[in-house]
This record gives C-alpha cells, sequence and structure tokens, in this order.
C-alpha cells in the first residue's frame, strides 16, 4: 500500500479544521416559518407600551391580517414576548409602517426612535404616521376594511399608488435627525380610520424634537411639501371661482441677519393649469387670487410654527453661514421666533382652455 505525502497529509488536516470554521445553516428557519409585519403600533398606558403587529396571513382561501397585541415595558421585550407565543418567528425586516398613538407622541417619541434606529431588524426608512384615535379601533377598523387585502395601508403612502401632495412622507430616520438637530424638525401624517375608505387624511403632527406640539391641516402640509419641491399634481382651490393644479414648483432664498435679527427673503414660482372655473374670471384675477391666497396661508402657517417653536422647514439650515454653531444650538429658541420671512409668490398659468384673458 503506498504511503501519503506528508504535504497531502497537512492539506488535508487544514481542510478538515476549517470546516469546524464554517457557520452552516443549522439555524435557519423557512420563510414558511416567519411572520412579517408590515406595519407596527405603538401606544404607552400606565407606562407600559403596547405594541401592535399587522401581519399578512395566506391560506388556500386568499390573503388577510391578523393583528396582534402585547404589553410590556420595552418595545424590544413585547416583540420577543410575541414572537414567542405564535407559531412562528417574528421578523421585522419588512415593516413598512409604525404608527403611533397621539397621545403617546404628544408625551415624546425619543426613547422609541432611538429603540427602532438601533434595531438592526428595523429599516430607518419605515414611515411614520400618528393615529388621532386609540390603536385598538385604529387596527380593528383597519382590519374590517382591508379584509383580503393585506397592504392596503401601505399602499396609501406610497408616491406610485395612494399618495397624494397633501400627505407628508416622513420617515424614522428624519425624526431621529430632528432629535439631534439645532435646526430641523418634521411633520407626520395625522390619520384616523375612515368610513368608505381605509383611513381619513386630518393634516399634519408638528414634531419639535421628536416630541408632538402641535397640528395643521391639509392645505399648510401643501405648502411644507411645496417648500421642499415636492408638491407635483396638488389642487389649490382660488375664491370658490376656479381650481388649479401645481405642475412643478421652485424656490429660492436670500438670507441676512442684521441686529440679531434673521431675514428670509424668498421667491416661489408656481406652474400652474387650470382644472376648472366658475363664472367669467379673468387670467389676472386666477393669477392674484393664488398670490394672495398662498402668501396669506404661509403666513398665517408660518406664525403658528414659530409660535411652536418647531423649524419643520428646516429653514434655520439657509443661515448656516451667517451663525456660529453656538448661535445655532438656540436657533429654535432665540432666533426662529423673530425671524421675518417676505415671501413673493410667481405663478404661471399654463393651459388657459377658453379662459378669457385681460388684452
Amino acid at each position: 500500500m503506498p504511503q501519503l505525502q506528508p504535504i497531502v497529509l497537512w492539506r488535508t488536516a487544514v481542510m478538515l479544521a476549517s470546516l469546524l470554521l464554517l457557520a452552516g445553516c443549522w439555524d435557519n428557519k423557512d420563510i414558511n416559518h416567519r411572520s412579517l409585519p408590515i406595519v407596527m403600533g405603538v401606544s404607552m398606558e400606565n407606562n407600559q407600551f403596547n405594541v401592535y403587529l399587522d401581519i399578512p396571513t395566506i391560506s388556500a382561501e386568499g390573503g388577510g391580517m391578523k393583528v396582534v397585541k402585547g404589553t410590556g415595558n420595552t418595545i424590544s421585550e413585547i416583540i420577543d414576548d410575541l414572537s414567542a407565543d405564535i407559531e412562528s418567528q417574528v421578523d421585522l425586516l419588512h415593516l413598512k409602517i409604525i404608527v403611533v398613538d397621539k397621545k403617546y407622541a404628544q408625551k415624546g417619541l425619543k426613547d422609541s426612535i432611538y429603540t427602532f434606529m438601533r434595531s438592526r431588524d428595523i429599516s430607518a426608512k419605515t414611515i411614520l404616521i400618528v393615529s388621532n384615535e386609540d390603536l385598538d379601533t385604529f387596527f380593528k377598523d383597519l382590519n374590517d376594511f382591508s379584509q383580503d387585502e393585506e397592504i392596503t395601508l401601505y399602499n396609501y403612502f406610497q408616491k406610485n399608488a395612494g399618495w397624494n401632495p397633501q400627505i407628508t412622507d416622513t420617515r424614522i430616520w428624519q425624526v431621529f435627525r430632528s432629535i439631534n438637530s439645532y435646526t430641523h424638525d418634521v411633520v407626520a401624517p395625522l390619520v384616523r380610520t375612515g368610513g368608505t375608505t381605509p383611513v381619513d387624511i386630518l393634516g399634519s403632527a408638528v414634531f419639535k424634537n421628536g416630541k408632538m406640539v402641535d397640528e395643521i391641516n391639509t392645505e399648510e402640509t401643501l405648502l411644507i411639501n411645496a417648500f421642499n419641491g415636492i408638491s407635483a399634481q396638488g389642487k389649490i382651490e382660488v375664491m370658490n371661482k376656479a381650481t388649479v393644479q401645481i405642475i412643478s414648483s421652485s424656490l429660492s432664498h436670500k438670507t441676512s441677519v442684521r441686529n440679531g435679527v434673521p431675514y428670509l427673503n424668498s421667491k416661489l414660482k408656481l406652474k400652474v393649469t387650470l382644472l376648472d372655473t366658475k363664472g367669467d374670471p379673468s387670467v389676472e384675477e386666477i393669477k392674484n387670487e393664488v398670490q394672495t391666497l398662498l402668501c396669506k396661508r404661509v403666513k398665517k402657517f408660518f406664525a403658528q410654527v414659530q409660535q411652536d417653536q418647531a423649524d419643520v422647514l428646516g429653514i434655520g439650515q439657509l443661515f448656516r453661514t451667517k451663525l456660529s454653531r453656538p448661535e445655532l444650538a438656540h436657533w429654535r429658541e432665540e432666533y426662529y421666533p423673530r425671524m421675518e420671512l417676505n415671501l413673493s409668490v410667481h405663478t404661471d398659468i399654463q393651459n388657459l382652455g377658453n379662459l378669457r384673458t385681460t388684452e
């Protein structure tokens, strides 16, 4: 019998030893044994978290939804308990929306947002919305409405599906940034379940440092989206005589600081198209009314968020070159409430149709 060469024995020993270092797949779980929630609800009662998980289910008869609820001291603890109680492992990698109770949002979401950002299972791009009703009612009504549709709420906030320019698109990472930023706050959609629709959009919740301090209506939300350049297809009713639709918008700013008072001169350019008219208004009448209406709304909205000391437009970012970092640390409390805004709106009406002109 021929003897094996020492080099061959050495190579064989190394190969066998390397097999011991492989992780293997003994702890993998089949996707059929995983629960993949699409929506998570979080509320707080008596210093205890309530967590709701909306889990799609598939059977031979069709799809559906199953809502499970748990209570505990921390969100992670509740998720672990729910995972232990149901027949499959809870996996949050596919979580798309987090719904928080309005009362809990008014107490502040800092702890929960930090938990979501630390978690490697929840994406930082998960959408945050605020429910104007208790979450027991919210999930019951949503489940009754959805029936065989598993992702109704998710579709509602998708830009390629049911999203509307009067709705904000706020992600978990943006709220986290707000908590840690001197100059940037956020708004999040404020909703409740509807009668003949999955949800009714009520406007937006205003967050300052992760705490809900106020709420605004859908018209003011449209202004925020226009300010951020995402207002395409938004509709504005003008003096009850016409309705225009925004095709595109652009915004330019000039900033200055004099005697400790910030000044912001902004020029908003809108391209709109006429959808319908009542009576016989002229082009100039509609242009003037659009400009007057928007300036009035912006001033009212801006006075409200200045009083809340919530910089939801991120205006403080425009003064980063005018104020030092120690001064920006006091932006919300000292500079932002005193800031003076001068807004001019220039409207270009496209597609006049049969509307008469002043010429």
